[in-house]
């Protein structure tokens, strides 16, 4: 039996779909990676207005950067995300290389992020402090903590925009460190 999911589930490619249909029943669309356009955009925001768009996109350079021009124009998506160190198959990286299990988590830990004025006001000083930038057990931390709060991978930078962006409070990133530690 397939899983059913509601909305409109944007990936990157034909071979992205062909994976997801053979365990998830729902809607897809593709923007044939990274070429998405101006009428990909007009698209989707037309289908925003009464569909939940989800963006599942590859964990690697092209797809963040998809993930980011779709989340810049179009407010309110949720965003799937599957790990990059799990989604590789014959030296590619993307969706149709993950796992049945591994999307259906990022499914399930679907994020939208915040694009009000009403952010989270952590600063890079913060990451700083509780070293998730800034020594050589950075990048390990952050993956840990990325994962945990499934919002993707990211550098130090791109990591402080989720948090505000999600208005996670300093207690609860303390606490998201503290749980990847024990």
């Amino acid at each position: 039996m397939k899983n059913k999911v509601e909305g409109l589930i944007i990936v990157e490619g034909q071979s992205d779909i062909d994976f997801l249909t053979s365990f998830i029943d729902g809607e897809f669309y593709k923007v044939n990676g990274s070429a998405i356009n101006d009428d990909d955009i007009k698209y989707l925001l037309k289908r925003a207005v009464n569909t939940k768009l989800i963006i599942l996109t590859d964990p690697d350079f092209p797809g963040i950067q998809i993930r980011n021009k779709i989340n810049e124009k179009i407010p309110g998506c949720f965003n799937a995300y599957v790990r990059k160190e799990v989604s590789i198959k014959n030296h590619k990286v993307g969706v149709a290389e993950s796992s049945k299990e591994e999307v259906l988590k990022g499914l399930e830990n679907c994020k939208t992020f915040n694009t009000s004025f009403e952010k989270g006001n952590l600063v890079m000083g913060d990451l700083y402090e509780l070293g998730l930038v800034g020594n050589e057990r950075s990048k390990i931390l952050r993956l840990k903590v990325c994962e945990l709060l499934g919002i993707g991978f990211s550098n130090g930078k791109v990591l402080l925009n989720k948090i505000n962006s999600l208005c996670i409070k300093l207690e609860e990133l303390k606490e998201a460190i503290k749980d990847v530690n024990n």
